[in-house]
C-alpha cells in the first residue's frame, strides 16, 4: 500500500469542506484541509450566509424602530438614526467569532490546515503553495462563486456583486438589483429597509425561479407593498458608470423598446457557478458536465478512484446545509460506513421579511407527477401571529391524493426558516398529512399553522 501524507485531504474549507474534514478526523482518519482564504468557513461564513443575516437582522430592527411598527404596542422612539459603520462592525464581529470557531474545531479535532490553493498533479497528489501533498482520498469541496453578467463590469464600488453589497459604505439613494433570486431579494431588502429605493430587474415573469408558483406570486405582492419595485420579464442590455452614477439599459425579455434606469448602486445577482478553475482536473482526467459541475454517484465518488466531490461544485441545490450534510456523508463513506443524503428533502429559505421557505416539491412539479391534495392556512387566522401583528403569509402542504404522503411544504412567514424544519423531519420519516394534522402543537404558536394546513388537506380545517 502506498504511503500517503494523509488519509483524507479536503480541498476547500466552506461548510461542506470543513464539516467533511472534522468528521473524517473524528472517524480516526489523518485529515488535512487546503484553504487559501485567510480565514476558514468559505463564502458562507465570510461573505455569504453569516454577514448577510447579520445585516438582515440589523436592518429589520432599524425599520421596526423607525417605521412605527412598535408604536402599535405602546413603544415610541424619537430621533432614530442609523450608524452604518457600527452595523458593519457588528457584522464583522459575528464573522470573526464564527470563522475563529471553525479554526478552533480544526485544532480540537487535529485537522491540519494547509494554507494555499490546491491543484491536482495526479489522483492522489496535489500541489499547495509550491509543496506536493499526497492523500489516499481527496474531497473536492471548493464551493461556488458569483456568476458574471456578460458585458457588465463589477467594480465593487458602484456595480457590486453580493460581496460588495455587504460592505457598501453608505446607503444608496437608488439600488438596482439585477436578478430576482434569493440573494438579490435578501440584499435588496436590507438596503430598502435602511432607506434606499430598490428596483429589481428579473428576466423571467416572476421572482424566485424554482419556488412554488403561489409563493412567488404572494411574495411579489408583499415586496411591492413594502416599496420594492419589480420589473419582471425584463433583461439588462448594458450598464455604464460615470462619476459614480450607473446607467442601466433594459428592455422587455421578449423584445421591444428599451429604457434606461439610473442608480448609484447596482447589484449583479444572477446566480452562482461551481469553483473549479485552477484545480487542474485535466491532470486526473475528470471532465465537467454541461453546467461546469463535477458529476458524482450517490456516495459522492467521482469517476476517478479516490477522488470525491460535494457541495456547490456538484449538481443539486447550492445551499450550505446541503453541503454540510454531504460533508458528513462523504467522510463516513470514505471510512467504510454508510453516508446518505436525501436530496429530495432539503429545505430552502429566503431570509427576507417575511421569510420564505420550502421543502420537497412545488405544487406545479407535484401535479406533473401524480394526483395531489393541497391544504393551506393563512397566518391571518393564527392566534400568535395575530397578537404579534405578524400576519403576512401562509402554510401550504401538498400531499399525494392516494397515499396522503406529504410531497412538499411551503411557508411564507416571519418564522418560515425555523418552521420548515418540522416539515423536513416529517417528510424524512415519510409522514402523511394526517400524521401532522393529529400531532398536538403548542398553543399559541406560529407552528399551529402547519397543523391547520394539514387539517385542510384532510378536509377538516377548524379555524378557517
Amino acid at each position: 500500500m502506498a504511503d500517503y501524507d494523509y488519509d483524507v485531504l479536503v480541498i476547500g474549507a466552506g461548510p461542506g469542506g470543513y464539516v467533511a474534514a472534522i468528521r473524517a478526523a473524528q472517524l480516526g482518519l489523518r485529515t488535512a484541509c487546503a484553504e487559501s482564504r485567510e480565514t476558514l468557513g468559505g463564502t458562507c461564513l465570510n461573505v455569504g450566509c453569516i454577514p448577510s443575516k447579520a445585516l438582515l437582522h440589523a436592518s429589520e430592527i432599524y425599520e421596526e424602530a423607525k417605521g412605527g411598527h412598535m408604536t402599535k404596542f405602546g413603544i415610541d422612539f424619537q430621533g432614530v438614526t442609523l450608524n452604518l459603520d457600527q452595523m458593519h462592525a457588528e457584522k464583522a464581529k459575528a464573522v470573526k467569532e464564527l470563522t475563529g470557531g471553525v479554526e478552533f474545531l480544526f485544532k480540537k479535532n487535529k485537522v491540519t490546515w494547509l494554507k494555499g490553493k490546491a491543484a491536482f498533479q495526479d489522483a492522489h497528489t496535489v500541489e499547495i503553495a509550491g509543496q506536493k501533498v499526497t492523500a489516499k482520498n481527496i474531497v473536492i469541496a471548493t464551493g461556488s462563486s458569483v456568476m458574471p453578467l456578460p458585458g457588465v463590469e463589477v467594480d465593487q464600488t458602484t456595480v457590486v456583486d453580493s460581496t460588495g453589497a455587504l460592505a457598501l459604505p453608505k446607503v444608496p439613494e437608488h439600488m438596482v438589483v439585477i436578478g430576482g433570486g434569493v440573494i438579490g431579494l435578501e440584499l435588496g431588502s436590507v438596503w430598502r429597509r435602511l432607506g434606499a429605493k430598490v428596483t429589481v430587474v428579473e428576466f423571467v415573469d416572476q421572482i424566485l425561479p424554482g419556488f412554488d408558483g403561489e409563493v412567488r406570486r404572494e411574495t411579489a405582492k408583499l415586496f411591492k407593498k413594502q416599496g420594492m419595485e419589480l420589473k419582471l420579464s425584463t433583461k439588462v442590455t448594458g450598464v455604464t458608470v460615470d462619476n459614480g452614477v450607473a446607467t442601466i439599459t433594459v428592455e422587455p425579455a421578449a423584445g421591444g423598446a428599451s429604457e434606461t434606469l439610473t442608480a448609484d448602486a447596482v447589484l449583479v445577482s444572477i446566480g452562482r457557478k461551481a469553483n473549479v478553475d485552477g484545480l487542474n482536473l485535466e491532470a486526473i482526467g475528470l471532465e465537467l458536465n454541461k453546467r461546469g459541475q463535477i458529476e458524482t454517484d450517490h456516495s459522492f465518488r467521482t469517476k476517478v478512484d479516490g477522488v470525491w466531490a460535494i457541495g456547490d461544485c456538484i449538481p443539486g441545490l447550492m445551499l450550505a446545509h446541503k453541503a454540510e450534510d454531504e460533508g458528513v456523508a462523504v467522510a463516513e463513506n470514505i471510512a467504510g460506513q454508510t453516508g446518505i443524503v436525501n436530496e429530495d428533502v432539503i429545505p430552502s429559505v429566503v431570509y427576507t421579511m417575511p421569510e420564505i421557505a420550502g421543502v420537497g416539491l412545488t405544487e406545479e412539479a407535484a401535479r406533473d407527477k401524480t394526483e395531489i391534495k393541497v391544504g393551506k392556512f393563512p397566518f391571518a387566522a393564527n392566534s400568535r401571529a395575530k397578537t404579534n401583528r405578524d400576519t403576512d403569509g401562509f402554510v401550504k402542504i401538498i400531499a399525494d391524493a392516494k397515499t396522503d404522503r406529504v410531497l412538499g411544504v411551503w411557508i411564507v412567514s416571519s418564522l418560515a426558516g425555523t418552521l420548515i424544519a418540522e416539515a423536513a423531519i416529517a417528510m424524512e420519516f415519510g409522514a402523511t398529512s394526517e400524521d401532522i394534522a393529529y400531532t398536538c402543537h403548542a398553543h399559541p404558536t406560529h407552528a399551529e399553522a402547519i397543523k391547520e394546513a394539514a387539517m385542510a388537506v384532510q378536509g377538516k380545517p377548524i379555524h378557517i
